[in-house]
């Protein structure tokens, strides 16, 4: 069973948002735009733009390199990279593992699941809020 996204988005306050894009026009860039005006702390993911900042943030390469806590990690990736995510957000000790609109990894699932993360999984959270 996955967790209630509406309640898990009340109890977090930093989220990681991985396959970030610094394009206006993709909706992980419009995600991240609503979180950080709802208040969360937002850490943007993406090797490619690695120590650009989007949206005022700093871009990390990975996980691993963002010296904060993250509560939530928010997967913006195909199917086949989410369960190295996945392993990433276990190590430092995230939380929560969303992943948005028609991602959905069941081997990711029960890894988080097994390690005592929430999951959410083929859901958006900004979308989640807006209801």
């Amino acid at each position: 069973m996955l967790n209630n996204p509406i309640d898990i988005l009340k109890n977090v306050n930093s989220i990681a948002i991985v396959g970030i894009s610094s394009k206006e026009e993709r909706d992980s860039y419009k995600v991240m735009k609503f979180l950080i005006e709802k208040g969360y702390k937002v850490f943007p993911v993406n090797p490619n733009e690695q120590g650009t900042y989007i949206l005022g943030r700093k871009c990390f390469k990975n996980l691993s390199d963002i010296d904060d806590e993250v509560d939530m990690v928010d997967v913006f990736r195909k199917d086949e990279f989410v369960y190295d995510v996945t392993k990433e957000a276990i190590k430092i000790n995230a939380k929560v593992l969303w992943t948005q609109l028609d991602i959905f990894c069941e081997d990711s699932l029960y890894l988080a699941k097994d390690a005592g993360l929430k999951v959410v999984m083929n859901k958006c959270p900004k979308i989640e809020l807006e209801h």
